[in-house]
């Protein structure tokens, strides 16, 4: 259940259509108790800069979803940040109201077959196994697609080992963009980031899921191992650990990294030809392996330089 780098917006908001379509016995799970405070823990992710005589683009790999107390918005991440004019994210952070506005389409299936009905006879017992784990009634998702069951079960795996879209990455740089008077700006928008996952054919989304209930036993210590790649900076081991399922998916390889990733080092290309000083954060999958952005930049004679601190 690698999902920790799906997507900026899937992973932090997928149960929010959930929650304001459910009858009472769909409720959503029991918030955890809030946990007394704790000293700061330290983390040094990896840090990217590209530049040229007048432009100076910084390439911050994001966890979307985290533990509280984790100190690393400081050091180099946080001089490259104060430095820059301008903010760019995945998408820009939606309210709920617009992120449920978007999502009701591209994730319900309101008519035909229930997922459960959709899922090969062989794997209901096991997907059932799994939602009945997680707290949630077996038909609570049955009128929403493949892709929106897997990224809302990882979504409530995420919150029940104490990791929450708020003490994320991204909310933290928002924070400080807008308090700063920074633009923020991104590089996709809602509707595209949902739309790749809507589009997937069903085999594919039905795979992703399966994948998904497969990994649910493995997810606490799979998401703690990869924060753990992500605080050390171990940009490389925290790509096999995020991408190494999606790797024996290859439609959903192609459209959620080789594609963006291609589309993002094109951008990063034509915002060289502007002067100035940009922080791009996106998610740390995106930023190692043999199709990261930096790769897809190789392509266009671009070096992406890893800041050591």
């Amino acid at each position: 259940m690698k999902t920790l780098d799906l997507g900026q917006t899937v992973v932090t908001l997928a149960a929010l259509l959930l929650a304001a379509n459910s009858a009472p016995q769909t409720a959503a799970p029991t918030p955890a108790p809030v946990p007394a405070p704790v000293a700061s823990v330290p983390a040094d992710p990896a840090l990217w800069v590209v530049k040229d005589k007048d432009t100076t683009i910084y390439l911050f790999g994001t966890v979307h979803a985290l533990k509280p107390n984790l100190s690393w918005f400081d050091s180099a991440v946080r001089k490259a940040f104060d430095a820059s004019g301008q903010l760019v994210l995945e998408i820009p952070l939606p309210t709920p109201e617009q992120a449920q506005k978007v999502i009701g389409p591209l994730a319900m299936d309101p008519t035909g077959p229930t997922l459960t009905q959709k899922l090969p006879e062989k794997s209901r017992a096991a997907y059932a196994a799994a939602l009945t784990k997680l707290g949630v009634p077996a038909a609570a998702l049955d009128r929403f697609e493949p892709w929106f069951a897997a990224v809302t079960m990882s979504q409530i795996s995420l919150q029940k080992a104490g990791f929450s879209a708020a003490d994320g990455a991204e909310m933290a740089l928002d924070a400080a963009a807008k308090a700063a008077g920074k633009p923020v700006i991104g590089l996709e928008t809602l509707e595209q980031q949902l739309g790749y996952f809507h589009t997937l054919p069903q085999a594919d989304q039905i795979a992703f899921l399966l994948e998904s209930v497969k990994d649910i036993d493995k997810f606490d210590t799979t998401i703690n191992a990869m924060v753990d790649k992500w605080k050390a900076g171990d940009a490389e081991g925290l790509s096999k650990l995020m991408n190494e399922d999606l790797t024996g998916q290859a439609n959903l390889y192609k459209v959620l990294l080789v594609d963006r990733n291609a589309r993002w080092a094109d951008w990063i290309d034509t915002r060289l030809k502007t002067p100035g000083t940009v922080f791009i954060a996106v998610g740390a999958g995106h930023l190692a392996g043999k199709d990261s952005v930096q790769v897809q930049l190789a392509k266009h004679r671009i070096v992406a330089t890893r800041i050591r601190y």
